[in-house]
C-alpha cells in the first residue's frame, strides 16, 4: 500500500511539472492559451429586412423572384387597391362638402343668421374630413412597396393573386454587397481586443482565408455564457462570399503581444521545481 501511495504521489508530481512547463511556454509567448483558440463566426449582410403588408388586399404583381437582384426604389410588391382608391375619392368629396358648408356658415354668421357654435362645429368637421383624406392617402401609398435598399431577394413568402392581411410577411431581402462578420468571443478577450484589432477569418464554404478587422464591440457581456459579440469587416470585399457562410477567426499574435507587454508580471522562462517536489523525487529514487 505504501509503494502504491508513493507511486501515485510521484505521478501527480510529474503532472504538476508538465503543466507548469506548458503554462510557462504559453506565458513566454505573451498570449493566454484560451485566447489562442479560434472562435466561430458567421458572415452577415450589412442590411436585411422582412417586407410585410400594411393592407388587406390581393397581391397584383411581384416582379422579382428568389435570388434576383434589385435596386433601391424598384417595385417589390404591388396590390390591387381599387377599394382604397375609391375610399380616397369619397374622402376628398366629403372634404369638399364640409369646406363649402363651413364657408356658408361663416357668411350666415356675419349676417347674424346662425350662432358661433354652428360655425365652430363646421370648422371641426372640415378638420375631420382632412384627416380622413390623409388616412386614405396613406393606404393608397401602401399599395406599392419599393425596395428600401439595393440587394437580393432571399425568399418570397406569397404569390401573385393571393390575398394578404395587415402585418403578413411578403418577402425577405438583404444587401450582401457589403458584408460583415459576427464573432462570439469569451468576455476575457476584452483585455486585449479593441476596435481595429486585426484577425484572420477562414470560411468553411470557400476554403479561403481572409484578412479582417474589428468594426464594433458589443455593448453587453452575456452573464450566463460569459461571451460578447464582436463585429468585424473584411479588409477587402471578398468575392463569392454569401451571407450565412460561417468560419473560424484567429486574432494575430503580434497584436496580442503588444497588449501583454503592459503587464508587470514576468514569468520565469524555465519551470522551477519546488522544494516539496524535489523531496518527493528524492524519496522516489
Amino acid at each position: 500500500m505504501i509503494r502504491i501511495y508513493l507511486g501515485l504521489l510521484g505521478f501527480l508530481g510529474m503532472s504538476v511539472l508538465l503543466m507548469s512547463g506548458d503554462m510557462s511556454v504559453a506565458k513566454r509567448s505573451g498570449i493566454q492559451s484560451s485566447d489562442l483558440n479560434a472562435v466561430r463566426g458567421v458572415v452577415k449582410p450589412s442590411e436585411e429586412a422582412v417586407i410585410s403588408s400594411e393592407l388587406q388586399a390581393r397581391v397584383k404583381r411581384m416582379p422579382f423572384r428568389d435570388g434576383q437582384w434589385f435596386k433601391k426604389g424598384n417595385l417589390l410588391v404591388e396590390f390591387d387597391c381599387a377599394k382604397y382608391w375609391a375610399e380616397l375619392a369619397a374622402a376628398k368629396a366629403e372634404l369638399e362638402a364640409r369646406e363649402k358648408t363651413a364657408v356658408n356658415n361663416q357668411e350666415l354668421a356675419s349676417l347674424n343668421g346662425i350662432g358661433k357654435l354652428e360655425v365652430e362645429i363646421s370648422e371641426v368637421q372640415v378638420k375631420q374630413a382632412k384627416a380622413a383624406v390623409r388616412s386614405a392617402n396613406i393606404a393608397v401609398r401602401h399599395c406599392k412597396i419599393t425596395a428600401p435598399f439595393s440587394g437580393r431577394v432571399v425568399k418570397t413568402l406569397v404569390h401573385p393573386h393571393e390575398s394578404v392581411n395587415p402585418y403578413d410577411e411578403l418577402m425577405s431581402v438583404l444587401n450582401d454587397k457589403t458584408v460583415e462578420i459576427e464573432l462570439i468571443l469569451p468576455s476575457t478577450s476584452l483585455r486585449w481586443v479593441t476596435k481595429d484589432s486585426v484577425f484572420k477569418f477562414f470560411i468553411d464554404e470557400t476554403q479561403e482565408l481572409y484578412l479582417a478587422e474589428v468594426l464594433e464591440i458589443g455593448a453587453r457581456v452575456d452573464p450566463v455564457s460569459q461571451t460578447i459579440r464582436v463585429f468585424g469587416k473584411f479588409k477587402e470585399e471578398p468575392e463569392h462570399v454569401l451571407a450565412g457562410m460561417s468560419g473560424s477567426a484567429r486574432f494575430l499574435e503580434e497584436k496580442i503581444r503588444v497588449k501583454s507587454k503592459k503587464s508587470t508580471f514576468s514569468p520565469s522562462t524555465t519551470p522551477q521545481t519546488s522544494t516539496s517536489t524535489a523531496k518527493l523525487k528524492g524519496s522516489l529514487r
